[in-house]
């Protein structure tokens, strides 16, 4: 009888430590899965949202289906069913949440009709003169000087330059000095 006990513990004591482990890496894939999502979030763009949301979708699976996935050969199967699942669902949420934006210039001649900053005075006839469009810095031309800080509209474009005019108001009633400055 006590031979039975013993053995009894030991099989007991396999299956506490094989629950502990199995609810372990449930638990491991569902926080992995949370993080991931929570990446995506945060900084969306990122394609972090469908394999966020499988890795929880396998962690909860992990959690509540052990003896299915882990004891049949239908475990594989339920695990790639609900992965599919998973990434269907999540495709019309990341749409949602994915930022729609134009995509970035990388041609002078694609800024055409943008209104951009004078970082640089703009002189005439040489390319010193520095404008920041969008988040992108380029050499810029124009056929008057153009001081710092003034809104300006790109004309067209010449390789790396930019052709620019003012736009709007200059940001002051300062006459403009050849050097391109305010006096």
């Amino acid at each position: 009888m006590a031979l039975g006990v013993r053995g009894l513990a030991t099989v007991v004591a396999a299956s506490v430590t094989t629950v502990t482990v199995n609810d372990t890496i449930g638990i491991l894939l569902v926080i992995g899965g949370v993080v991931l999502f929570g990446v995506e979030l945060a900084h969306p763009g990122a394609l972090l949202l469908i394999p966020g949301t499988i890795m929880i979708a396998a962690g909860l699976l992990y959690l509540f289906l052990p003896g299915l996935l882990l004891n049949t050969i239908f475990g594989p199967l339920i695990v790639v069913l609900a992965a599919v699942a998973a990434a269907i669902i999540t495709v019309p949420f990341y749409r949602w949440v994915a930022p729609v934006h134009r995509p970035m210039s990388t041609t002078s001649a694609g800024l055409e009709g943008e209104v951009g900053v004078v970082i640089a005075p703009v002189v005439p006839d040489t390319l010193r003169g520095k404008v920041r469009v969008r988040s992108e810095v380029w050499s810029a031309r124009a056929n008057i000087p153009i001081a710092a800080g003034t809104r300006v509209r790109v004309l067209g474009g010449e390789g790396v330059s930019i052709l620019v005019e003012p736009f709007g108001e200059p940001p002051a009633n300062r006459p403009i000095t050849a050097s391109g400055g305010r006096s």
